[in-house]
């Protein structure tokens, strides 16, 4: 799939905006804070209806403006569509071939793509939060259902935390509300966990290959889900919902105590492990990289395993943060099979033949011209 079309109104310091992508690789290339990486997320909030920058929505709108509109026009196997997301102060709309989707979860999935920036060198040493959403977003790409399931979990797990604040001193009908929430909580729980098991097994077999490519051989790479409760990826949905209640049974008491919720998805991490060595925290920052990388590339391969099309990459000024041989691992891996959008200060610094058939676009003040 690619991209064909951008519009932009009212997007962040974009008024109005206008642009029109080859399949092939694009760069944004400009000083900083000029609007590279606003163009970058636009493409990215117009994938996944949300910006991976802040959850913050009115930060998307342009100051003094009442809403902001994001219009692509995508190419796929199965012809060619138009989507269009509208921003405001009541929520967000969607549209696939101008017509309204009724939920987020329905809309998400026609554009898929993978975002690279340098915040995501921080998946490997940054905090199980992080690892967390990199797997929800990847999975709700290629799975929209597990956004609902997820959506479910989290309404959920507000409602329980609520009520546990209030338990000390507990009255029956509190108990009774307790175990009703409980249960609707543990259902929507094994939904989500079944799948991310799933993912994880699939991310894996795509990771390692490609990490040992990287280290010319010399490493390899292991993922490991951390859950909370005592399940695992050979159980079926029925066991995984017992090991939860029985989880929710030895904790209540220090739940309680703490009024919080203390195991469930939420809770979950994931391990990164290069020759046996827990990489974040024995790892070099080399071996942080590439780990990095090669969780992005098999993301990528990932993707198209499961709906048939290469996703759109995106590039944000992480190529400057590779060294030479990680750049052009990368560069060769996408070459002329991945529509890609880089965003770079400059180029200088970046050899590769790839960029040389690229098409070039300068972005200065919030204006973008294309110059090759």
């Amino acid at each position: 799939m690619h991209l064909n079309e951008l519009r932009l109104t009212n997007y962040r310091n974009y008024k109005k905006m206008e642009l029109s992508f080859e399949n092939k690789i694009n760069v944004f290339l400009g000083e900083n804070a000029q609007g590279k990486t606003n163009v970058m997320e636009a493409i990215y909030v117009l994938a996944m209806a949300n910006s991976h920058r802040t959850s913050r929505d009115k930060e998307l709108i342009k100051w003094d403006e009442e809403y902001a509109k994001i219009e692509g026009r995508i190419e796929k196997k199965t012809g060619s569509l138009s989507l269009q997301l509208v921003i405001s102060q009541q929520g967000k709309k969607a549209k696939v071939n101008h017509l309204e989707q009724k939920k987020l979860s329905e809309y998400i999935g026609a554009l898929n793509v993978v975002m690279f920036a340098p915040e995501d060198l921080n998946l490997v040493k940054g905090s199980p939060g992080v690892r967390r959403r990199f797997i929800d977003m990847e999975i709700g790409q290629v799975q929209p259902v597990y956004l609902y399931h997820l959506g479910q979990y989290i309404k959920l797990l507000q409602q329980r935390n609520s009520l546990l604040k209030n338990m000390r001193n507990s009255s029956q009908e509190k108990m009774i509300m307790m175990e009703i929430l409980t249960d609707q909580l543990v259902e929507q729980a094994a939904n989500v966990i079944i799948r991310r098991f799933r993912f994880i097994e699939l991310l894996q077999e795509w990771a390692e290959p490609i990490h040992r490519g990287i280290s010319r051989n010399l490493e390899e790479l292991k993922i490991q889900y951390n859950p909370s409760a005592e399940v695992s990826e050979t159980m079926d949905l029925s066991k995984i919902v017992e090991a939860y209640k029985q989880k929710f049974d030895k904790i209540k008491d220090r739940e309680i105590e703490r009024g919080v919720t203390l195991a469930g998805p939420h809770r979950d991490d994931l391990s990164f492990f290069v020759n046996g060595k827990d990489v974040q925290t024995f790892g070099s920052q080399g071996q942080q990289r590439t780990t990095a990388l090669s969780l992005k590339l098999a993301e990528i391969e990932l993707i198209k395993g499961e709906v048939g099309e290469y996703p759109l990459l995106l590039l944000d000024d992480v190529l400057s943060e590779l060294d030479d041989f990680r750049q052009s691992h990368l560069l060769n891996t996408i070459q002329g099979r991945v529509q890609t959008f880089v965003t770079t200060t400059s180029v200088e610094g970046i050899h590769h033949s790839t960029l040389d058939k690229a098409s070039m676009f300068e972005v200065k003040q919030g204006e973008i011209f294309q110059t090759k």
